[in-house]
């Protein structure tokens, strides 16, 4: 048994032709047809640096303390590379990681290519929360949109080709291999080819400016993400048909890495697991990128296929801290210490998933908790929650906080079986702070370059 482990960059659940059928992505609709379609799968955080530590080690970001784009993985604790590495197995890393360093042992007997954190620091101003500092690089997001080409499309073709390269080699068939292959669109820039540009009408797409809900910490993240007042209607046509016209490019790499997959001879012999870090907002309720618990951010394709994987439809919650064990289980390794669940075993309709978020924009610690029809926002410190019946109500468009007490209730029970929101905003509070003091005090961190997404060259 191989793994191919696929995963685009802050592709939403509705970014799949699949999904939404004005989407052009039949390389990974034929994926979804003959594979296990999860329609309910949910980033731990929805931001790249803690989801993607929270995926490495099958674990939840308060189990971690990988809070921020400033606090990144760094091999502890074990990943399901290492584990991988364990049973004999070669894993390899081609792509973005978006952990601490390459220096750091995070599970990979290779890594080709890969993108991490800036200077092993990353983005400093996620740590400065109490007060929030200011953030003045919010105008690229509207500026940077279109038909053309962007160091991240260089990028990514560069990954596909050595996806492709290292695929067709002789002595891959000579031992058992996992390769995670990650691209980093459709994260913005919104730059797409003019040829996948060209699928989508901007006209299409214009709308108006979404209206962030009356509550202070949403307030909070849409001020200090100040995207939306950067775009006019057409600008926001031409950023949306860019994403769309990325979120194709990205199914044109992946139809290009499965047909490697093929030609070597090796698809009968390996699990293929698609994803996405997290979604993206794309000016909904006036939302930008990420950052918040709406589904659009925190909601992400999953896809099984191949080896071992019957075709089918699941409904029911699932994380993607399920990739871990699910790789591991299949390649004969040893499970224990993953808090995930094999996402082969049977579903459990019961079953309650997290999602969390310690980053910049937000002064408190937000939860999300998913189960059955239900999704509950819990903010720290007093601030009032959020509840949807998104079985009834999928464009989270009613807030039944208020008039259903007894679902809440319900919510921090499931909730506290995992943890105490309030002690996990302190911990990842003080533990933020600490690392403020280490990189040299909050004035010198304010006073650092501010920029909006990580460099392609970020090694």
């Amino acid at each position: 048994m191989n793994t191919l482990f696929l995963m685009a960059d802050e592709m939403s659940w509705w970014a799949l032709g699949h999904m939404n059928a004005a989407v052009h992505t039949p390389n990974l609709d034929r994926l979804a047809a003959r594979g296990l379609r999860f329609d309910a799968a949910y980033t731990p955080s929805p931001i790249c640096v803690p989801a993607r530590a929270a995926i490495a080690t099958g674990k939840y970001v308060h189990q971690i303390g990988t809070w921020s784009s400033a606090q990144a993985y760094e091999g502890t604790p074990r990943s399901w590379g290492h584990t991988v590495q364990a049973t004999g197995a070669e894993a390899v890393s081609i792509g973005k990681l978006h952990y601490r360093s390459a220096t750091d042992d995070t599970g990979f007997n290779r890594q080709i290519n890969p993108i991490h954190i800036p200077g092993g620091i990353g983005w400093v101003r996620g740590l400065l929360r109490k007060p929030l500092c200011s953030y003045d690089a919010t105008a690229d997001l509207a500026e940077m949109i279109g038909a053309g080409d962007s160091d991240y499309l260089h990028y990514d073709r560069e990954v596909t080709a050595k996806a492709v390269d290292w695929l067709g080699q002789p002595e891959r068939k000579r031992k058992p291999w996992a390769a995670f292959v990650s691209w980093v669109c459709p994260h913005y820039p919104f730059i797409a080819p003019q040829e996948f540009y060209d699928l989508y009408d901007p006209a299409d797409y214009e709308g108006g400016a979404g209206f962030v809900p009356d509550h202070a910490i949403l307030r909070e993240i849409a001020g200090f993400f100040s995207h939306e007042a950067h775009f006019t209607p057409q600008t926001r046509g031409i950023a949306r048909a860019a994403y769309f016209g990325l979120c194709s490019f990205i199914d044109a790499q992946v139809g290009k890495v499965l047909k490697a997959l093929e030609a070597a001879g090796m698809a009968d012999d390996t699990l293929i697991i698609f994803t996405s870090d997290h979604g993206e907002m794309l000016g909904e309720r006036g939302f930008w990128t990420k950052s918040c618990m709406y589904d659009s951010a925190t909601r992400v394709p999953l896809i099984a296929a191949g080896a071992g994987i019957d075709a089918g439809i699941r409904t029911d919650p699932v994380s993607l801290i399920d990739i871990a064990p699910t790789i591991v289980a299949a390649m004969g390794g040893d499970t224990d210490g993953f808090d995930g669940c094999d996402l082969r075993a049977p579903p459990d309709p019961d079953r309650t998933v997290l999602s969390e978020y310690h980053d910049g924009g937000a002064s408190v610690g937000i939860t999300m908790v998913r189960w059955g029809r239900w999704k509950y926002v819990h903010y720290a410190e007093g601030h009032p929650p959020q509840l949807f019946d998104v079985g009834r109500d999928p464009a989270e468009a009613h807030d039944l906080a208020t008039a259903r007490p007894d679902v809440c209730a319900e919510a921090l029970q499931r909730l506290a079986k995992w943890m105490d929101p309030e002690d996990v905003n302190q911990r990842a509070h003080a533990d933020q702070a600490t690392r403020v003091t280490e990189l040299g005090g909050r004035a010198k961190l304010e006073a650092a370059p501010q920029w909006n997404f990580t460099p392609a060259d970020s090694r």
